[in-house]
């Protein structure tokens, strides 16, 4: 059954954002602190999401996370309750652990990918649905001031690093210091018109 709802996440996902663009999924609330062409610096609120680690290649990470999280926020809980999609789907490579900080600061490890997808504004600690997959795991991120670098096109993990090292020469030239490695932001499925893609980099700073 469980397998069933998974499948149905193209429906849910398409209907929040189309092949044109179109997006009506509540998205994660943020302040514009400046801006700078594609470069924006945001204040997010704290955040709860729905995580999972996947030891995989770029491509199978993240059809095995989306999977793993379609199927928690599809009833795969204790509670068997169905939760609406919110974007964005943060992606981001990890692996050894160099320091804590908010929420975690990482090294780039080959073949281990984290993604998560963000809660709906409307849930607390107490009141999400417990999962009932293991490798799905529940934390709430504090508020923080994030970097953002918004591009459209492909999603590929080449691209990925070209505009997090773009991103990360912007905090530099501007003294800014980064908190965290890159993540990418998602907001569109595979099959939007690439030039339509809402596709961001994040990086948390002080």
């Amino acid at each position: 059954m469980i397998k069933t709802l998974t499948q149905l996440l193209a429906s849910l996902f398409l209907a929040g954002c189309s092949m044109f663009g179109i997006r009506n999924s509540q998205e994660a609330a943020y302040t514009v602190l400046l801006q700078d062409r594609d470069i924006e610096i945001r204040a997010y609120r704290p955040l709860l999401i729905a995580e999972t680690n996947v030891e995989a290649d770029y491509a199978n990470s993240g059809s095995i996370g989306f999977k793993r999280l379609a199927g928690y926020i599809f009833g795969n809980n204790r509670q068997q309750q169905k939760m609406a999609m919110t974007t964005p789907v943060y992606r981001e490579q990890q692996g050894e652990k160099i320091a804590m900080t908010a929420p975690v600061l990482q090294q780039k490890s080959a073949g281990q990918w984290r993604m998560a997808f963000v809660m709906p504004p409307e849930y607390t600690l107490s009141t999400l649905p417990e999962p009932l997959d293991p490798l799905v795991e529940i934390k709430q991120l504090p508020a923080k001031k994030v970097a953002v670098l918004h591009y459209s096109g492909s999603l590929s993990e080449e691209k990925i690093n070209r505009m997090a090292d773009e991103l990360s020469a912007w905090l530099s030239r501007h003294a800014y210091t980064a908190l965290s490695p890159a993540r990418s932001a998602a907001y569109d499925p595979p099959w939007t018109i690439p030039a339509l893609r809402r596709n961001e980099v994040h990086i948390d700073i002080e």
